[in-house]
């Protein structure tokens, strides 16, 4: 019977993530079909080019554009299904080329930055914790505001003009592999780590006022050891379901980032195709975005009845 329920939980899961991306797909591709103007006529109709009529009705033919729009939904739903995104308007190439260049720059530059983001959080809200004076923890409770108050290009800017320009530690052009990646994965980071930091000192602070506590104290803990090894044990679960939510949003985030950084991947290839009117290029980051937290959640949804030692008892 428990793997009965099991199997149904994950099913269901599994559905509705399945409608989630729907959903984000056909939001995506209806709003940009009401984009003004026509992003193959703007393209191609240039005098330059020298195509005629004929040629640029055979173009919008390759492209589906002349489809009815019912039909043209239904042929990319189809084709995203069996993973073909189509070509780009742009550079006329495969979009599952143009991801596949810029994935790996933003996978290098997401997972170090998430990994930092968690350092950070740890750090303050241990830090937070441990303190036994009110003004100073009150005072690192209140950075994670900060954090998120921060613009991603506002914070950007300034690394590079006090790093690059004003101590000429990190180089904004040139350097190495490391050295390309320590501004913007820190720019990245900071305003990642705020609601984990957040949600990990609040858990902190429940779990602190349990009854084992006092109790672990008794027997000679020190205070360090009771934070470490039992109350940050107990409180890291709901900061999982958070990190999730977070490491989702790191595609998002990374727009910004790379265009203030110059850095060729996912965020850079959504700006071009933006300012380029590249709705293949435009859905496929959207569905990509959306498959990425999705699975992520989903993840984190399967993994946290199984972890939580409670959700076990109460089964």
């Amino acid at each position: 019977m428990e793997v009965a329920a099991v199997t149904r939980y994950l099913l269901g899961r599994v559905g509705q993530a399945a409608l989630v991306l729907w959903i984000a797909f056909t939001a995506s591709y209806v709003l940009l079909q009401l984009l003004p103007g026509d992003s193959i006529l703007i393209k191609f109709q240039n005098p330059e080019l020298g195509l005629s009529p004929q040629q640029i009705a055979e173009i919008r033919a390759y492209y589906g554009a002349g489809d009815p729009p019912l039909l043209d939904y239904l042929n990319t739903l189809l084709g995203f299904l069996r993973g073909s995104f189509g070509y780009s308007i742009d550079t006329g190439t495969p979009v599952v080329e143009r991801l596949g260049e810029a994935l790996p720059e933003t996978a290098k530059l997401a997972s170090a930055a998430f990994v930092l983001a968690v350092l950070i959080a740890v750090l303050i809200a241990f830090a937070a914790g441990y303190s036994r004076t009110s003004w100073i923890r009150n005072a690192l409770l209140s950075v994670p505001s900060v954090f998120v108050s921060v613009p991603a290009f506002w914070l950007g800017i300034l690394l590079i003009q006090v790093f690059s320009f004003r101590l000429k530690l990190v180089p904004v052009i040139g350097g190495g592999p490391v050295q390309q990646l320590v501004l913007p994965v820190l720019t990245l980071a900071v305003p990642i780590s705020a609601p984990i930091a957040q949600v990990l000192a609040r858990s902190m602070d429940q779990v602190s006022t349990q009854a084992f506590v006092p109790v672990v104290a008794a027997k000679g803990a020190s205070r360090w050891w009771i934070l470490w090894r039992h109350v940050a044990r107990n409180a890291v679960l709901p900061t999982l379901t958070v990190a999730g939510l977070t490491l989702g949003e790191l595609i998002a985030g990374s727009v910004v980032t790379e265009t203030v950084f110059g850095r060729g991947g996912i965020g850079r290839l959504t700006e071009q195709a933006v300012n380029a009117q590249d709705t293949p290029v435009m859905l496929a980051v959207v569905v990509l975005a959306a498959t990425v937290f999705v699975l992520v959640n989903l993840v984190v949804d399967v993994l946290f009845p199984v972890l939580d030692p409670r959700l076990k008892a109460a089964s």
